[in-house]
């Protein structure tokens, strides 16, 4: 998952460690003792009679001593990085950024936020580069990522039945989202019931249906046609008068810009009154996943995201963006066809996965 993008932060931070060795050196450099062989020659003066004559040294520039000494010199003194020691690092990790479908707002802060981690700070050129430029790159792209939302707790911590609509565009899984969600839940323990919403599009109470069935959970259906407001109106009350925990309620994919699509929506949320909002698209979509969802968050709201299709994204743009550039939690990555593909969004697994376990 998210592998092109894994790579290219891997050679960025290669080359932010070489930019701040190469400093640590030059000033390594410009501090070297100068060696005893180097220095003039001091006075010879003759012994006092009856004192022995001095020992020689035998110090020299490539002495173990003389090596051990500069050694030292340099482990010990501490370094501090400068703007200038960085900057080509830094606009190459921000094309970088860019070229993997990063948002700009969100390469930005990624950007600002590495480089408030690393200039100005007194570090000791004897610390392991590296874990500095990780804990930098880390520090700033678990800022961006925000901090998920736990369902799980949620839900416990919440009045039941805990309601929650589904919307998104056409095409980015979002029925079979429902149904991994809804097999998530069974298995920890939760108690489901499905809303057919989707009641226009050809095959959709079937296909929702399959899925209820294979993981088996209750599902609440009316004819194809029907309003989709009656249907996951009797979900909910089915759900209050079984004492069911969650309710998930499926809708047909419509875009932003579908006036009447949207007016429908509304109503739903009207009779439904939703406990949360869950936005639904494809993590190879992008930037174009980031500026539906926001489109989506203006005209009907979100409270949290879910994306599908993870397993496929190399680039790693939408999930690393969206959360930062709407202010919505990632809740869910889909990663693959089965119903237990599927993975709560936890950010430090995430981020320590994209720096390959770094400190």
């Amino acid at each position: 998952m998210f592998g092109g993008l894994r790579e290219k932060l891997r050679a960025a931070r290669d080359r932010l460690g070489s930019s701040i060795q190469a400093a640590a050196g030059k000033t390594a450099t410009a501090d070297k003792p100068v060696p005893a062989a180097a220095a003039p020659p001091a006075l010879k003066t003759a012994p006092e009679k009856g004192q022995a004559a001095p020992p020689v040294s035998s110090a020299s520039p490539a002495s173990p001593s003389f090596v051990e000494k500069v050694r030292v010199l340099i482990t010990e003194r501490e370094l501090i990085v400068s703007e200038k020691d960085v900057a080509d690092a830094l606009s190459e990790l921000e094309m970088t950024l860019l070229e993997s479908d990063v948002a700009l707002p969100a390469t930005d802060a990624i950007i600002g936020g590495v480089e408030k981690n690393l200039v100005g700070k007194h570090r000791k050129i004897g610390e392991s580069v590296d874990d500095l430029v990780v804990l930098a790159l880390k520090t700033a792209l678990l800022d961006v990522l925000g901090k998920g939302f736990d369902l799980r707790e949620y839900i416990t911590k919440h009045e039941r039945p805990v309601k929650i609509l589904f919307t998104g565009v056409n095409g980015t899984g979002k029925t079979t989202t429902v149904a991994k969600i809804g097999s998530f839940l069974k298995k920890e323990g939760f108690t489901v019931v499905i809303g057919a919403g989707d009641t226009y599009r050809a095959g959709a109470i079937e296909q929702i249906g399959v899925h209820a069935e294979r993981i088996g959970i209750r599902i609440i259906q009316h004819k194809e046609g029907a309003d989709p407001s009656a249907v996951i109106f009797d979900a909910v009350q089915y759900a209050q008068a079984h004492k069911i925990d969650v309710v998930l309620a499926d809708t047909a994919g419509r875009f932003h810009n579908k006036a009447n699509l949207m007016s429908q929506l509304e109503k739903i949320k009207r009779v439904m009154k939703p406990d949360l909002v869950v936005y639904v698209d494809e993590a190879v979509a992008g930037n174009d996943a980031v500026t539906r969802a926001a489109e989506f968050d203006r005209t009907v709201g979100a409270d949290a995201v879910v994306l599908t299709k993870a397993d496929m994204d190399s680039r790693g743009g939408a999930a690393i963006s969206i959360a930062h550039t709407i202010g919505k939690p990632l809740m869910f990555l889909g990663t693959g066809q089965a119903y237990d593909d599927i993975m709560p969004f936890e950010p430090d697994k995430v981020v320590d996965e994209l720096l390959e376990g770094g400190a």
